[in-house]
């Protein structure tokens, strides 16, 4: 019976959404969910969501670049798919929030398994970080969008959203609660 379950499981596509404001740590995190996964041989592919729809000017009649992102999406999506791959990692600022929900659908299927998983921080930690990483001209819009974005994230993140605080933690830490709310991985037996 439990092999069943876990054939029939391994049918349908699941995907982990990394989601958080600027600075909180979702492309590292994300990075580390992979390491771990690797070494528990889970199969999975990553893509970085932000990269899905930098193009400029946006596309009219597409001012927030959702369907391009959605149109990229489904295209990785596919190709990934059509190799065997079942689980995606996917980071995104606002990837969490229920709209975001029918894109995975249609990308991905319509029985798609979502996992959310909200990374937070405070607003020194998302500062003293957006500080350290931003080097070009765009510093003080990225902490006001952050700022925006972690209020918004923290209002409307769905009931079911697993919430990880990254302040003073180690990636490695982080990653672990991630992969948790997964349940992609087993943990090693203890002795």
């Amino acid at each position: 019976m439990a092999a069943d379950w876990h054939a029939a499981r391994m049918d349908r596509a699941e995907v982990l959404l990394v989601g958080g404001r600027a600075g909180v740590g979702k492309t590292t995190v994300a990075w580390e969910v992979s390491a771990r996964l690797r070494a528990a041989a889970v199969s999975h592919a990553i893509v970085e969501g932000d990269f899905m729809g930098q193009v400029h000017p946006a596309p009219e009649g597409d001012p927030h670049r959702s369907e391009i992102t959605e149109s990229n999406l489904t295209a990785v999506w596919a190709n990934f798919a059509q190799r065997g791959y079942r689980r995606l990692v996917y980071t995104n600022t606002v990837s969490v929030l229920p709209e975001a929900t029918g894109m995975f659908e249609r990308a991905m299927g319509a029985g798609v398994r979502i996992v959310r998983v909200l990374l937070t921080a405070s607003d020194a930690t998302a500062r003293e970080r957006l500080t350290g990483r931003e080097i070009g001209s765009e510093l003080e819009r990225e902490l006001e969008g952050s700022l925006r974005k972690a209020r918004l994230l923290d209002r409307r993140a769905p009931e079911g959203t697993v919430r990880v605080v990254t302040d003073g933690r180690p990636v490695v830490d982080i990653a672990r609660d991630v992969v948790a709310a997964t349940g992609w991985a087993v943990p090693p037996a203890q002795p």
